[in-house]
């Protein structure tokens, strides 16, 4: 899989990359020009490499770390991923609100 975005990485891409699942497959797979039609298919087969994959994790991580706007990382579409890091967003706005409420019961 090509790397595409910021060479500094909280995840050692030097690791996980050579284990990979994709390593041998032709990495145009990974990168559909759309979201529909044909690509629909593309998009499938490419999960199916990355749902047998080891390093699946490290991939995403890699992915959500370095905001990979294209491509299937980690058998997850750009909107997926999208997805994910709006939950996760919101998850973290939530856990910060219920601890200031938690921090103002305890001053009262």
């Amino acid at each position: 899989m090509t790397v595409i975005g910021n060479p500094v990485s909280k995840v050692n891409t030097a690791s996980w990359q050579t284990e990979a699942a994709c390593l041998s497959a032709d990495p145009d797979l990974f990168f559909p020009i759309s979201a529909t039609g044909p690509a629909e298919q593309q998009i499938a087969r490419a999960k199916r490499i990355c749902a047998g994959c080891a390093v699946r994790p490290e991939c995403l991580e890699f992915a959500l770390a370095h905001d990979q706007m294209y491509g299937i990382w980690g058998g997850t579409t750009p909107d997926d991923r999208r997805r994910d890091r709006r939950r996760r967003r919101r998850a973290a706005v939530a856990a910060q609100k219920q601890k200031q409420k938690q921090k103002r019961s305890v001053a009262a």
